[in-house]
């Protein structure tokens, strides 16, 4: 075997465990977000909708309400945040993100009382930001885990360059995390309908599943699907 081929061999191996990771995850926030909605009545992985909705509520006066997405959407920020700090200290930087996060949904499914409905929204919403620090780009190429308007976008951007006569497919991989998401949230719909809100457990252990599931990826790859995080020189003015 050539070196040429060992090489395409591999690139082609890591991304495929690139998709499979990116569709998996998309598919726990689907689940999470559709589940999240029908509990709350708000977004727990969609901030653009959460900020027109705080609009929306400001514009009516309802300011409680606007108060409370402000909140979900820092928790979010804070979220992804915390998704990378944890990734740059952690060997199985995958595991323990996605450990992470079926730990936070394991505690939100506990808090079953009706005072703790907005405390375990926003555990749901900090899970979910959380989660992106697990998978950030594919062989380069940046991927959304728990948003999919980026995704669309760039799906659209790469078939009017097709059209305009470039042959790179790698835009393809950005349906993956739509279809994931799809597909999750239709779970999820259905599960919230038979288990209401016991179906964060469900997630939890989905979340958890995966996380062992991704051991089995051999450790360097597991910083090969996060940006590096080290310190850039500052420039110093002369």
């Amino acid at each position: 075997m050539t070196r040429q081929r060992r090489r395409h061999i591999i690139h082609t191996r890591r991304r495929a465990t690139g998709l499979a990771l990116a569709g998996a995850i998309s598919f726990l926030a689907g689940m999470t977000d559709a589940t999240g909605l029908v509990l709350s009545g708000d977004f727990v992985s969609f901030m653009t909708g959460n900020t027109t909705r705080t609009a929306l509520s400001l514009g009516d006066g309802n300011f409680q309400h606007a108060a409370v997405l402000i909140a979900a959407i820092t928790v979010f920020v804070l979220g992804n945040a915390a998704g990378i700090v944890i990734a740059h200290f952690a060997d199985r930087r995958i595991f323990v993100v996605l450990g992470c996060v079926g730990l936070t949904l394991a505690l939100a499914s506990v808090m079953t009382n009706a005072g703790l409905v907005l405390p375990r929204f926003y555990l749901i919403v900090a899970s979910m930001g959380m989660v992106n620090a697990a998978v950030e780009h594919i062989e380069g190429l940046p991927i959304g885990l728990t948003y999919v308007t980026g995704a669309l976008s760039r799906f659209g951007r790469g078939i009017g360059r097709w059209m305009l006569g470039d042959r790179h497919f790698e835009w393809t991989i950005q349906i993956v995390p739509w279809l994931g998401m799809l597909a999750g949230a239709i779970t999820g719909a259905l599960l919230v309908q038979i288990a209401g809100a016991a179906t964060l457990w469900l997630i939890a252990a989905f979340a958890i599943m995966i996380a062992f599931a991704a051991l089995l990826i051999p450790k360097p790859l597991h910083r090969r699907f996060n940006q590096n995080a080290t310190p850039r020189p500052v420039a110093r003015a002369r």
